[in-house]
């Protein structure tokens, strides 16, 4: 799955890299960013790509009565996204979420009490997107419409299987070339693996590994 992210991006890089209008974003930059915490992270939704938005990880369906469901909906598995109560009125609602990178924990035994920590990027992007889908929802008490977001995973590649060996899924992980596709009304359902790959960099934080490179 994806729950934790490297957000360290600028407004400069970020301008640079995409090209987009960035001074209204407030986002939080963090090396470490818990997506328990519900933060607001950086994204470009398909309504608006000429701008750096934000959006609170964890999507909220418009029916939510209140933000209790944002625990569950940090991520949405690809393969059950158009039927799952929560994303199915969503999953046409894309958006790029912009990471440097995110972690993932290896179980050394059974039961994952044991665990080695991993730092995933993509080679020779500084800035790389995740496939997001996200809500409008409107807080029933303050009447503030609040942007929500959750991470949109696929089966893992033989890199992300390895180190994801409990769960063997992965977050999609998009080419700067098809980015524009995510954002158009193409089937999500084409996103999945094996359908398309980036050059994954990994690194084991707890054995202080060389980094490992597989590009599927």
């Amino acid at each position: 799955m994806c729950y934790y992210v490297d957000t360290q991006i600028t407004r400069k890089a970020v301008k640079e890299i995409y090209g987009v209008y960035t001074e209204k974003a407030d986002f939080k930059s963090a090396i470490f960013l818990n997506g328990f915490s519900h933060p607001e992270i950086p994204v470009i939704f398909d309504e608006s790509p000429d701008t750096l938005s934000t959006a609170s990880w964890g999507l909220i369906p418009f029916w939510a009565k209140d933000r209790a469901i944002q625990k569950q909906t940090l991520n949405a598995k690809i393969e059950t996204i158009k039927e799952k109560p929560s994303f199915k009125n969503n999953y046409n609602k894309r958006c790029l979420v912009l990471v440097n990178g995110f972690y993932e924990w290896k179980w050394l035994d059974d039961k994952g009490k044991q665990k080695n920590k991993h730092y995933l990027t993509v080679k020779d992007q500084e800035i790389f997107s995740l496939g997001g889908i996200y809500s409008r929802w409107t807080d029933k008490e303050s009447g503030e419409e609040v942007a929500t977001v959750t991470i949109v995973t696929t089966q893992a590649n033989e890199l992300m299987a390895e180190i994801h060996n409990s769960k063997h899924r992965m977050p999609v992980i998009l080419h700067h070339k098809i980015e524009k596709e995510w954002l158009s009304d193409r089937d999500i359902e084409t996103f999945a693996f094996p359908n398309h790959e980036s050059e994954l960099l990994a690194i084991n934080l707890d054995m202080n590994d060389e980094p490992t490179t597989l590009f599927g």
